[in-house]
């Protein structure tokens, strides 16, 4: 594998790696780095750019970013809701530190709005076939 290969490969990896954690901890992006993982594969492997098109868990980040057809209600709807719990617990859990509800509280806002404002899928059938976390 030549290098630039190589190296749009491993950053296409590594992308997709912290894009996972995201899944779980909100605040990191999950569909930004999903898509750039996938631009890193089509730059040094259709292989890898196959599986990630037709992964089952991060094949409708690509389906949507491709189609346009923006994020199923309801998957807004989870995802706003998950987001606040997961940050209501980790302020419970680091009580002891004064600035993390507020440095927390402008996250979810700034999230929330985020995902409000993501276009949102005309099809109700889509969610079906989405798992479209962020």
């Amino acid at each position: 594998m030549e290098t630039k290969r190589l190296f749009f490969f491993s950053l296409g990896v590594t992308l997709l790696g912290v894009g996972a954690v995201g899944v779980v901890v909100p605040v990191l992006p999950t569909t930004p780095l999903v898509l750039a993982s996938f631009f890193c594969f089509t730059k040094s492997s259709t292989r890898a750019e196959r599986w990630i098109s037709n992964n089952r868990y991060f094949g409708s980040y690509i389906e949507n970013y491709r189609t346009k057809q923006g994020v199923p209600l309801d998957v807004k709807i989870k995802s706003i809701a998950f987001l606040w719990v997961t940050l209501i617990l980790s302020c419970y859990i680091f009580q002891d530190r004064t600035y993390l509800p507020l440095l927390l509280s402008i996250i979810g806002i700034a999230v929330t709005f985020h995902i409000i404002l993501l276009k949102t899928a005309s099809n109700p059938d889509i969610s079906d076939k989405q798992t479209f976390h962020y």
